[in-house]
């Protein structure tokens, strides 16, 4: 989890507004007590995603698989991909380059540095899963950095964020705010490797998680009757499911913080699941952020549906592979993940093995394709082959100046 953050002030966020308009909603009430889901049977669970894709005419009922194995794009982006394999940023060191930066802090993703009364938020091309870096991947922080600032501009209707510049495609300064040490996780699937995941914990016959009480019968991958939410907390090293109640009693959050902010997280949830599938995809689950600016307000911080920290699969593909017993087509991650754990103990293994070339062509690759499909824009390539880390001391020098 990110140090003390921020709120943001879009105004000066240079974000390209997308050639359609999204009507504001909000999600269901939120029950603070315990949430029971009902039993949605398999076929219902996959006509619920069909039923969403075909109630609108305009929707992309063609994109598949085949859009992000193949294609002149692909060949384009690959080309760029491998000319960056080398040059992939994986520190950042801004606090030796940077005049008047206080001090640094090294997250899994993100380097942040402390500059008064600002962050300085560098995504960096690192890739983490089970609580460690397992790779660099080409133009990654770009994407994170650029996909966040997307959602963080359409998403004002639900919540406040506090971006003040964004002088870098992989840096965003921000106010600093109180942050809670709580991460919002919001699942509409049963689905997951990790040892938090639903499919996780649920195959070895949780049916209480986190104050949600699961019937039985699911199966992997299966829709969930409504939206849950799953909050993690911090330990030393790794993500720890935690109850409302034991959020309350030890006091990570008050009772209204927790409340307003759970009520944030399953709108945002439920926005990005309406702009997703417009868009042909479908996002299965995700986490949050908030902290508290000094008005006391909650603000959205961090990273927002993100392809780490959030899952896609392609809609369309969705109900037939899930009828037929295949996992989805995924745009996300998660096979990097499956790589790991069918190569060694990721949560145990002192030294790891080196993520296959090939893998981390794929994964830039994906990420890329999942930033064009969702925001409808082209990504663009550095052309520059000025070393990034160059780029962004200088690029930020002439931020923070103009913040005096």
């Amino acid at each position: 989890m990110a140090p003390p953050m921020t709120g943001v002030n879009t105004a000066k966020t240079s974000v390209v507004k997308p050639p359609f308009s999204i009507p504001s909603f909000t999600s269901a009430s939120l029950c603070t007590g315990k949430t029971t889901l009902r039993m949605l049977s398999a076929s219902s669970s996959s006509s619920l995603v069909k039923a969403s894709l075909t109630h609108r005419q305009d929707s992309p009922h063609n994109l598949s698989l085949d859009a992000l194995i193949k294609g002149d794009r692909r060949e384009e982006v690959v080309g760029a991909i491998n000319r960056s394999l080398s040059n992939c940023l994986s520190e950042t060191n801004l606090h030796l380059t940077v005049p008047g930066i206080k001090s640094k802090t090294r997250g899994k993703v993100r380097d942040i540095y402390d500059y008064g009364d600002y962050l300085i938020l560098v995504t960096t091309d690192r890739q983490s899963a089970f609580d460690r870096v397992l790779a660099s991947i080409p133009f990654k922080g770009q994407v994170l950095n650029e996909t966040s600032l997307w959602w963080f501009d359409r998403t004002q209707h639900i919540t406040s964020n506090a971006v003040v510049s964004v002088p870098d495609k992989n840096v965003t300064i921000a106010k600093k705010c109180s942050v809670f040490p709580v991460e919002f996780v919001v699942r509409g699937f049963v689905t997951g490797s990790t040892d938090t995941s639903l499919w996780t914990v649920y195959k070895n016959g949780v049916r209480n998680y986190c104050g949600n009480v699961l019937p039985d019968g699911l199966v992997k991958n299966q829709k969930l009757s409504s939206n849950i939410l799953t909050p993690t907390t911090k330990a030393a090293t790794h993500d720890v499911p935690v109850t409302p109640d034991e959020i309350i009693e030890r006091g990570l959050m008050s009772q209204a913080d927790y409340e307003e902010a759970s009520r944030k997280a399953l709108s945002l949830f439920e926005y990005g699941q309406k702009v997703a599938l417009e868009h042909g995809m479908i996002l299965v689950d995700t986490k949050y952020e908030f902290g508290k600016g000094e008005d006391g307000s909650i603000l959205l911080i961090d990273e927002v549906h993100t392809p780490d920290s959030s899952r896609y699969w392609i809609a369309q593909s969705y109900e037939d592979r899930f009828q037929n017993g295949l996992e989805p087509e995924n745009v996300d991650k998660e096979f990097l993940r499956l790589w790991f754990k069918d190569n060694c103990n990721p949560y145990e293994d002192e030294v790891l093995p080196e993520a296959p070339e090939e893998l981390v062509r794929e994964l830039s690759w994906r990420y890329i394709f999942l930033y064009e499909t969702i925001t409808k824009s082209k990504f663009e390539v550095p052309l520059s082959e000025e070393p990034v880390h160059d780029r962004i001391s200088r690029n930020v020098k002439t931020a923070v100046a103009a913040l005096k």
